[in-house]
């Protein structure tokens, strides 16, 4: 329970946290909520308090109230970052075998090759496959690792040159693989994908439509974004080309 003092530094500091939230959000995805943000920062500043003295209530406060504050939406955003790393760990395998299927068949490998491959049975795969149903294109890892440093410098990155994390998808080498990766998809997969981010649509909602379960369409999304990822990745397995730019687009 914070006493009267305490709340008084709160309310003279949330305005800091809001405007922090503000920059931050302008560096990420649309599905990140700027009131998210605002609350995961809040509890960051409310720490700085209690772990404040008069002693150590000086104008370097507001700079050790900023890193808490960025550090508990960091936080926020690490624990809500769809897709668990256990569950990236795997879908990693998956994705280095397809690239390496593609180039062997020059196509697209069917599921029941990539089971193969992976010495396991299809029901198996199929089962990761829809333990993986919210796998995304791009997540906060892709972006950023592992290390919270690289994750604060990097949003530091953003916010100074008024870059978007995802902006890396306006360059136009990606976007073209990225087209042409969705041409080659089977028409099933293509289907879901254009119903679930063009049209918005529920998975149950794809599945009336293409009459399939909705755990079917589940796994041919996963499946999908597995084949797209795999487009990404080079000869050192390392997905360079989701990379975002760390400097200033000079035009």
């Amino acid at each position: 329970m914070l006493n009267s003092d305490q709340m008084r530094l709160m309310e003279q500091h949330t305005p800091i946290v809001k405007k922090l939230a503000f920059r931050m959000s302008k560096g990420l995805p649309a599905n990140v909520e700027y009131d998210d943000l605002v609350q995961d920062g809040m509890l960051g500043l409310i720490d700085a308090i209690l772990r404040t003295t008069k002693s150590t209530l000086t104008c370097e406060f507001e700079h050790y109230l900023v890193q808490r504050s960025r550090g508990a939406m960091i936080d926020g955003l690490r624990a809500n970052d769809i897709g668990s790393r256990l569950v990236r760990q795997k879908m990693k395998k998956v994705e280095l075998v397809i690239q390496r299927l593609e180039h062997q068949f020059m196509r697209t490998p069917r599921e029941s090759e990539i089971a193969h491959a992976l010495a396991m049975p299809l029901n198996d795969y199929q089962q990761l496959l829809q333990e993986s149903q919210n796998y995304v294109l791009i997540s906060l890892d892709d972006i950023v690792g592992d290390d919270i440093d690289d994750v604060l410098n990097y949003l530091d990155v953003c916010q100074s040159t008024d870059n978007d994390p995802f902006a890396m998808l306006e360059r136009l080498s990606l976007w073209r693989t990225l087209s042409e990766a969705l041409q080659e998809l089977p028409e099933q997969a293509k289907m879901t994908i254009r119903f679930y981010y063009q049209d918005e649509k529920k998975m149950r909602q794809i599945g009336e439509k293409l009459g399939l379960s909705e755990s079917r369409v589940s796994q041919i999304h996963t499946q999908a974004i597995a084949t797209l990822r795999a487009r990404f990745i080079d000869e050192s397995s390392t997905p360079t080309l989701l990379k975002p730019r760390r400097k200033a687009r000079r035009w």
